[in-house]
């Protein structure tokens, strides 16, 4: 829910020189309120967005932009973010303000306080921010000088930094943040009764015409963040809120964000006990449990052997090399500032593998190599190792230390646009697989940037062959200009979870480039020596992502192939514990992972405790169930099956595990595929 589609276009509406847009809208009879109400409108001869309060010297031509539009919610959030940084200065005077834009469902405003921000001045910051919208202050824009600016500002030294920088994209985050073009402007929060000026902020707009106009907002967190994105740079406050165009959108995005945190991976690693991350082994370098190491296990199994089926051969290539190998693929010159620290060794640097594909160059080029060897598929699980900064480490799915399930595919020009639609169908079928099933494709391309190496002509035939195959699968498929990697363009599958969160799972990516630079040849048909064409796959993406995207998407149940644990035994009393313990033999004969809770708790705690670690099946047994040799199934979501034999208990259990169902089983035989299989379906005790 992060963007709200456009609404349908609009006859254009003309602003008279000397009157103003909203004025104009007025005469039009458009709305100014609600989600459907015109917060700014968009110049259509320059396409420039601007204030309601905008009286254009000649007639202009407009079309008005909504609240619920992604560029009227972008409006709000930034309005809100200025509100937010005149609380500050309120309650904390003193503090200096970096910069507050809107960002994806919210914004942010970075300080330079003299401490900390608490969550209880947070609470504090919103009452405030409440009262300031409450009095329905004016925005009110005015362009000034630099050296004005400069006097005005010169208690603000980030905000003086950005003066030095004017000429680009407004309040953004980064090493080029910038002001906004050739003229500075000024943002006045204005007294609505005296209209004297309360607050000010140098920024390039635009805003909604009045504090008031912020429909629903609040705070939700706040963290250290270096100025500019830059760690050597000072590290200042960063405080994050959500702001939207009605209350009702606010509570589904808060009812939203909820729900989200119960699914987060970080959390649910600790209570089921999947992975962690010592501080005595380093940020961003993960170790997996037992119980995450059967999940991670049944992960890359299952993905080996389907490579397997579709051609690949498994290789293994080493953690470290000598940084000639990324001199050659052109890796060091490009990403060495996201690589760890070369090691002097022998007279030689050698660097921890921040990617495979070089190692797999060496395996093509270790021998010659013959047109019938083609399409020739290598794929390792290999552990790579970047140097992220430490502000973007995020539980499993932003890592230092990763595996990628890396494959790469040797094929002849001729015999790429039928690789990639092969490896197409095996990443979007393997996704599937693990139950997720909503995605689209992105295709990132070539950008301005000089970091692109290879021919105009390479490049557009390479992009070509990877448009045509990602259309072909009938998905929508996303421009990403510049996104591409400097070797060649890529496919990525964005693929939606539970609850709708887009995560960047697998890529295809087509090389031209290292082909030619590790000089790789094969022997064609007649007889000349030919350069194969190089296409880069990888399934999962990493296998920590897609461990974290997995763990959030099943909000830690597993389906049951996948569950660390899948069944537990639990007694009525201690008299059954034999019996559930020769159950558990049989199960564990047909490969079922299974335990029996002996423990000296009472039952209902026993299944409230199998209930948290969400195993997918507890088979409870009592005196009567043990005489009559049977069991009785208690499911995830709480509902029950009594009387079940156990040798139809048991193969029950085996059917929905080896037919990898990604959804829970259940006590309704009408919905249970395997109940079904019986000849009499049984009943819910």
């Amino acid at each position: 829910m992060s963007t709200a589609p456009s609404p349908p276009a609009t006859a254009p509406i003309r602003v008279p020189a000397g009157t103003t847009a909203q004025q104009a809208l007025k005469d039009a009879g458009v709305p100014l309120k609600g989600p459907d109400g015109a917060v700014v409108v968009r110049e259509l001869a320059s396409g420039d967005l601007k204030d309601l309060a905008w009286t254009p010297d000649a007639d202009a031509e407009v079309e008005p932009v909504s609240a619920a539009s992604a560029d009227g919610r972008a409006v709000i959030r930034h309005s809100t973010a200025h509100v937010l940084a005149q609380a500050v200065q309120d309650l904390f005077p003193g503090t200096r303000l970096g910069i507050g834009p809107p960002v994806e469902n919210g914004f942010y405003y970075d300080f330079d306080p003299e401490r900390p921000f608490t969550p209880e001045d947070l609470q504090a910051l919103e009452k405030r921010m409440q009262a300031i919208v409450k009095q329905g202050q004016h925005f009110a824009r005015r362009e000034i000088g630099d050296d004005e600016a400069r006097a005005e500002l010169a208690h603000e030294p980030y905000k003086l930094e950005l003066i030095g920088l004017k000429g680009g994209a407004g309040d953004t985050e980064g090493a080029d943040v910038e002001v906004g073009g050739a003229q500075l402007t000024m943002y006045d929060n204005l007294d609505p009764r005296s209209g004297e000026r309360v607050w000010t902020d140098l920024c390039r707009g635009p805003h909604l015409p009045r504090t008031s106009a912020i429909p629903a907002f609040s705070l939700t967190r706040s963290a250290a963040a270096y100025w500019r994105g830059n760690e050597k740079n000072k590290q200042l406050q960063r405080v994050y809120g959500t702001a939207w165009e009605s209350k009702d959108a606010h509570k589904g995005y808060l009812e939203h964000l909820a729900e989200a945190e119960r699914r987060d991976h970080r959390r649910l690693g600790v209570e089921l006990d999947l992975f962690s991350f010592p501080d005595e082994i380093g940020s961003g370098l993960a170790v997996f449990h037992p119980k995450g190491g059967v999940v991670k296990r049944e992960m890359e199994d299952y993905v080996r052997l389907r490579h397997i089926e579709e051609g690949f051969q498994y290789v293994g290539t080493p953690h470290i090399s000598k940084g000639g190998l990324f001199e050659t693929s052109g890796h060091l010159p490009y990403y060495e500032d996201t690589m760890f620290p070369a090691m002097d060794l022998e007279n030689s640097k050698y660097y921890l593998k921040a990617m495979n594909c070089p190692m797999h160059n060496l395996i093509f080029r270790s021998r010659g190599r013959s047109y019938r060897e083609l399409p020739l598929r290598l794929f390792e699980f290999g552990s790579v190792y970047r140097y992220e900064k430490s502000g973007v480490v995020h539980g499993l799915t932003r890592v230092r230390g990763l595996t990628q399930d890396d494959s790469h595919s040797y094929v002849t020009a001729e015999q790429a646009p039928g690789e990639i639609r092969h490896l197409l169908a095996f990443v979007l079928g393997l996704l599937r697989d693990f139950g997720l099933d909503d995605y689209y494709l992105e295709l990132s391309t070539r950008g301005e940037s000089d970091k692109f190496i290879g021919s105009d002509e390479e490049w557009a035939v390479a992009t070509a062959v990877l448009e045509e195959a990602a259309r072909e699968t009938g998905l929508e498929l996303v421009p990403d200009q510049g996104g591409a990697a400097f070797y060649g363009p890529k496919i990525s599958v964005q693929a939606r979870d539970a609850i709708g969160r887009t995560w960047q799972m697998s890529t295809i990516q087509y090389d031209f480039n290292q082909p030619a630079r590790f000089g790789l040849e094969y022997s064609a048909a007649d007889g000349t020596r030919q350069q194969p064409v190089m296409i880069h796959s990888a399934k999962f993406g990493s296998i920590e992502r897609f461990f974290g995207v997995l763990t959030e998407h099943y909000a830690g149940a597993f389906p049951a192939w996948l569950a660390p644990v899948q069944v537990v035994g639990i007694p009525i009393t201690d008299e059954q514990v034999p019996y559930l313990t020769d159950v558990a033999r049989q199960l564990r004969q047909r490969g079922i992972r299974v335990e029996v809770d002996d423990s000296d708790d009472r039952m209902q705690k026993k299944i409230r405790t199998a209930s948290k670690q969400k195993v997918p099946f507890v088979l409870i047994a009592g005196a009567t169930d043990a005489e009559a040799g049977a069991v009785s199934f208690r499911y995830r979501d709480g509902s029950q099956r009594n009387g079940v034999p156990v040798a139809e208990a048991v193969e029950q259990v085996v059917a929905w595990v080896t037919a990898r169902h990604n959804a829970d089983p259940t006590a309704d035989p009408t919905t249970d595929p395997v109940i079904a299989l019986g000849d009499t379906p049984l009943v819910a005790g």
